[in-house]
C-alpha cells in the first residue's frame, strides 16, 4: 500500500489510518507527490492553498477495483489540526468503502481516547464532547458509551491525585519464556539467569536514588507498581530485597496501591506469595490470557489451565484479597466460544478485576514474523462484546482504557474491576497527569508539570546487560528529576 502526501506534513496520522485497514502490509510513504503511480493500490492526500488563507483538501484512493475521491475545505481561521482531521475523515471513509469494514474507533488512532474525551469535556461539556467523538471523529456509539463510562469512573481516582503526587514503577524484565505475541523488552530466565543477581543489586541502588529524588522534591507516593516481564520470575529472596528497598527509601504512608505482577502462573509459589504479603503488597495480577490449553501452546505459554487455577487458589490461601486476571481477545486458534469459556472460567474464580486485552500484532512479535493467522476483526469484536456484557452483569465496571497500534479489529484494552478495586497506577499512567518515577531496564520516567499538559521523559537503557554495564549513567539520569522540579517550582531542591 502506497501513501502519497502533498502540501502537508500529516505523515504520522495518515499512515496510521492506512494501517487500520492494511495492518499486515508495509505502508510506503511518498512525499511531495501530486498523483499516484498508475495501477498500484494507494491513497493520495493533498492540501493546497485556496488563495484566501484556507486550504483545499483532496483524497483519492485506489484499492483493487475500487476508485474513490473526496474533497473538503478549511477556512483561514481554522487551526492546522482541522485540516488534518478533515483529510483523515476523507481517507477513512474511502478506505472503509474499499475494504468493506468500518473500524469502531473512527479516525482516532491514539493510545488514550479517554484522555482526549476528558479534555474535550473540560472545554465544551460532556454533551458537546460526545458529539465531537461521534460526528467529527466518527467513533461508534458503542465505543463512545464505553469511553464515557470509563471517563466517569476514572474521575474519582484522578481527584485524589495532588500536584505533588507521584507513582513508582519498578521494571523486572525477565520471563520464564517469551510469549509469541510479546513485543516488550524482556529476557528469558533461561538465557539471562547469570545477570539477575547483579541486576537486582543495581536496581536496589537505583530505587535508593529515586527515593532521594522524591524526598528532595517534596513528592508524595500514591502507588507502587512492579511490572515486567514477570516480576515473580526471579527468586523469593530477590523479590524480598527489592520490596525492602522500596520500603527503605520511600514514605508509603499515603500509598493507595502496591501491585506486583505475577503474570505467569508457572512462577507463582507459596514462598513468593508470602514475601509479597509480608512486604505489604496489596494487589497482584495472575494472567492466564486464555483458559484453552491448545491456545496456550500456540502462543508459547509453557503453563496449563490447571496451573492457572492452582496459582489463583494458592494466592487466595496466602491471603491475597485483590487479584487481577488478564485475558487476550484475538489469539491465534481462539474462537468466540472458547474466549467466552475462558472468561466464564475466570469469573468463576471471583477475581477483583479482569483486564481484557486485544491482540496487538507488533512487528517484533513472533506471531507477526511467522504470519500465524489470527481471528478476524469481527470475531475479536464479538469477544469484547461478550466480555462487556458478561462483566457488567457480574458487577464489574470499566475504569481504564487504552489502545495500541496494529490491534486486531482496531479495538482496545479495558481494565474492569469491582467497585473499590481500581488500580490507581493504571489510571494515573493512562491520564498522564502524574509523575511516574521508573526504575530498571526498559523503564521510562515521565515527569509531569502540575496543572499543565507538559511531559518530559527520561529513558533507562532497554536491555539488562546495557543497564548493568552503563549503570552510572542510569543514576546520573535520575538527577533530571530534581532539575525538572526546580524549573517547575522556581526553587532549588535541597541537595542530598
Amino acid at each position: 500500500m502506497k501513501l502519497y502526501l502533498y502540501g502537508h506534513e500529516f505523515h504520522y496520522e495518515m499512515e496510521n489510518l492506512c494501517r487500520l485497514f492494511f495492518h499486515r502490509q508495509k505502508i510506503e510513504v511518498l512525499e511531495n507527490c501530486r498523483d499516484m503511480a498508475p495501477e498500484e493500490d494507494g491513497a493520495l492526500t493533498l492540501a493546497a492553498p485556496d488563495g484566501a488563507g484556507g486550504l483545499d483538501l483532496l483524497v483519492r484512493t485506489r484499492v483493487g477495483a475500487y476508485r474513490g475521491e473526496g474533497r473538503d475545505h478549511t477556512t483561514a481561521d481554522a487551526p492546522l489540526q482541522e485540516a488534518e482531521r478533515r483529510l483523515g475523515v476523507l481517507l477513512f471513509r474511502q478506505l472503509s468503502e474499499a475494504c468493506g469494514i468500518r473500524p469502531r474507533w473512527g479516525i482516532l488512532t491514539g493510545v488514550r481516547p479517554v484522555k482526549l474525551l476528558r479534555s474535550l469535556t473540560g472545554r465544551f461539556g460532556e454533551q458537546e464532547a460526545a458529539r465531537i467523538f461521534r460526528e467529527d471523529y466518527l467513533v461508534s456509539e458503542e465505543k463512545l458509551r464505553l469511553s464515557l463510562v470509563t471517563m466517569r469512573n476514572e474521575g474519582a481516582l484522578l481527584a485524589r491525585s495532588r500536584p505533588d503526587s507521584c507513582s513508582i514503577y519498578v521494571s523486572i524484565p525477565f520471563c520464564p519464556t517469551r510469549c509469541a505475541y510479546c513485543s516488550f523488552v524482556s529476557s528469558s530466565v533461561e538465557k539471562t539467569a547469570k545477570l539477575i543477581p547483579q541486576y537486582v543489586e543495581l536496581l536496589c541502588r537505583e530505587i535508593e536514588k529515586a527515593g532521594q529524588a522524591v524526598r528532595d522534591c517534596g513528592l508524595r507516593v500514591d502507588s507502587v507498581y512492579f511490572g515486567g516481564g514477570t516480576p515473580t520470575a526471579i527468586s523469593a529472596e530477590q523479590l524480598a530485597a527489592l520490596i525492602a528497598s522500596v520500603h527503605a527509601h520511600f514514605d508509603l504512608s499515603h500509598c493507595m496501591e502496591f501491585t506486583v505482577e505475577a503474570g505467569r502462573p508457572d512462577t507463582v509459589t507459596r514462598e513468593k506469595l508470602d514475601v509479597l504479603r509480608e512486604g505489604g503488597v496489596t494487589r497482584i495480577s495472575i494472567n492466564p490470557q486464555t483458559l484453552s490449553d491448545d491456545v496456550l501452546r500456540r502462543i508459547g505459554r509453557r503453563h496449563t489451565t490447571r496451573q492457572t487455577l492452582d496459582a489463583f487458589r494458592l494466592a487466595r490461601d496466602c491471603g491475597m484479597g485483590n487479584i487481577n486476571m488478564d485475558l487476550i481477545a484475538g489469539l491465534p486458534g481462539d474462537t468466540v466460544s472458547r474466549f467466552a469459556a475462558s472468561l466464564d472460567g475466570v469469573l468463576a474464580l471471583q477475581p477483583e478485576s479482569v483486564t481484557v486485552h486485544t491482540l496487538s500484532l507488533k512487528r517484533s512479535a513472533q506471531i507477526f514474523q511467522d504470519g500465524v493467522g489470527e481471528p478476524e476483526g469481527e470475531a475479536a469484536a464479538e469477544m469484547l462484546a461478550y466480555a462487556s456484557s458478561r462483566l457488567t452483569e457480574s458487577g464489574f465496571q470499566p475504569y481504564y482504557l487504552y489502545r495500541q497500534s496494529r490491534m486486531v479489529g482496531n479495538l482496545e484494552n479495558v481494565g474492569w474491576c469491582k467497585p473499590g478495586f481500581e488500580s490507581p497506577y493504571n489510571v494515573f499512567i493512562m491520564d498522564e497527569s502524574q509523575t511516574i518515577l521508573a526504575c530498571g531496564a526498559g523503564a521510562a520516567t515521565k515527569l509531569c508539570r502540575p496543572g499543565e499538559n507538559h511531559i518530559e521523559r527520561v529513558f533507562n537503557f532497554k536491555f539488562p546487560y546495557e543497564y548493568i554495564s552503563r549503570f552510572q549513567e542510569v543514576l546520573e539520569r535520575k538527577d533530571r528529576v530534581r532539575e525538572f522540579y526546580e524549573r517547575s517550582n522556581g526553587t532549588v531542591c535541597p541537595l542530598s
